[in-house]
């Protein structure tokens, strides 16, 4: 038997009566197929092998080259070598900057002011989400040495950004932030006054996205776990925002099916598995950078700022208890909602039913979630050193952009009750 979607179930229940003109009323209630935009994306090379394709990318845009990485793995792994020589062959001259840890304003200040004399005309960010997001803050301020607290949103000192951005090529070693595909730099400070908010333009975006999933094949297990589960709730957030719209809800849909294929083989050394959660990553930073996020999203920042809690590791961790609570709050409150039937979609899709239907979707999904939770030993908040205590005040925290694209207005009660579930 086939399905069908479960708020026109109940629209269709509501209306189909021969008083109110049988299925002529039901085409009569369907909405326009809506409009919607979509913001600049750079340039996208994607496969296995292609980062040697990346000299000659770069001698299109420049001649002297500063590589943003992480601390050591990528500069200690297989691929550096084979990089360097192609870039000397290409004519290009290399400056190179690790990155420890996530990046603060402290840090992209210091980096700003070292090499700005330096004669840099292009950047590459080569590593996980933090080496990306340095590398993009970098490339928009090297031209002018200005300061990111003079743009950092919310905390820094409100100006318009006003340019020149370098050229900027970003290559991502692990599968989750998706910040390849996003115009925003995060940035953090550390400490229960710290923070976590981005330096935001267009011109941020990069010129080219290069992802290349052997990159991936070096990555530890718990890292490649808590990534994919940040590019599945990116996926999942962008899918259900307020700000969905038909282009996001296919590149989504796609990117959550990814990770439902690619997840198990990945972590199991499957190259497969790592294309699949590549693509996963991608898809899910353009969609974000079109629909926002949402309550994950939310709550990551204070938790990744209070308590050093790991981008991917919160989102893990906080992933299937905010979705039980958004289904929970718009069954209340928003029923016949498009989000409903959106969350019986991923459902199935997670759960490998065929036909879709949202209404079966919808009562396992948190169960898949919270499944996948305890297999990938996601850890627990108090972990990092997190109390019911400190609870009111990263609610408080949580009122950022992701939080307004949330498919719902969440209470501060039930914000809290995600974080005691997985405290």
């Amino acid at each position: 038997m086939g399905c069908y979607d479960l708020s026109l179930s109940v629209r269709l229940k509501q209306i189909a009566a021969p008083a109110y003109g049988g299925i002529n009323a039901v085409r009569s209630i369907m909405p326009p197929f809506p409009a919607f935009t979509v913001a600049a994306l750079p340039r996208i090379l994607f496969g296995p092998g292609r980062i040697a394709e990346l000299p000659a990318e770069l001698a299109k845009l420049g001649r002297r080259v500063l590589v943003v990485t992480g601390g050591r793995s990528f500069r200690e792994g297989p691929h550096w070598p084979a990089l360097t020589r192609g870039l000397g062959e290409a004519g290009i001259a290399v400056e190179t900057l690790g990155i420890e840890g996530e990046p603060s304003p402290e840090m992209v200040d210091e980096a700003v002011a070292r090499f700005s004399g330096a004669g840099i005309d292009m950047v590459a960010g080569i590593g996980g989400g933090s080496a990306m997001d340095a590398a993009k803050a970098i490339a928009g301020l090297l031209a002018t040495g200005r300061s990111v607290m003079d743009f950092l949103e919310g905390v820094g000192r409100g100006l318009a950004y006003d340019g020149p951005a370098l050229p900027l090529v970003l290559v991502p070693t692990t599968a989750g932030t998706g910040s390849e595909a996003t115009k925003n730099a995060v940035l953090s400070r550390g400490g229960p006054d710290g923070f976590k908010k981005s330096f935001r333009d267009d011109r941020l975006m990069p010129r080219l996205a290069l992802i290349d999933p052997d990159l991936l094949a070096t990555c530890p297990r718990p890292v490649m776990a808590a990534n994919a589960m940040d590019a599945l709730t990116q996926c999942l957030e962008s899918y259900v925002s307020t700000r969905s719209g038909p282009l996001t809800d296919a590149l989504a849909l796609s990117g959550i099916e990814a990770v439902r294929d690619g997840l198990w083989p990945a972590l199991a050394g499957e190259g497969e598995g790592r294309a699949r959660l590549a693509y996963a990553a991608l898809v899910s930073g353009i969609c974000l950078a079109q629909t926002g996020l949402g309550a994950v999203h939310g709550l990551a920042a204070p938790l990744g700022a209070a308590f050093a809690v790991p981008h991917g590791v919160a989102c893990g961790t906080l992933l299937a208890a905010a979705t039980e609570v958004n289904i929970e709050a718009l069954m209340e409150r928003d029923p016949l909602g498009p989000a409903v039937p959106k969350y019986g979609k991923v459902g199935a899709v997670l759960g490998g039913q065929a036909p879709v239907c949202g209404g079966d979707g919808l009562d396992f999904l948190a169960d898949i979630l919270g499944d996948w939770t305890r297999r990938l030993e996601m850890p627990r908040l108090s972990v990092y050193g997190m109390t019911a205590d400190d609870i009111p005040a990263i609610v408080a925290a949580s009122g950022g952009n992701s939080m307004k694209t949330n498919p719902l207005v969440l209470t501060p009660e039930e914000l809290s009750a995600i974080l005691t579930a997985r405290l």
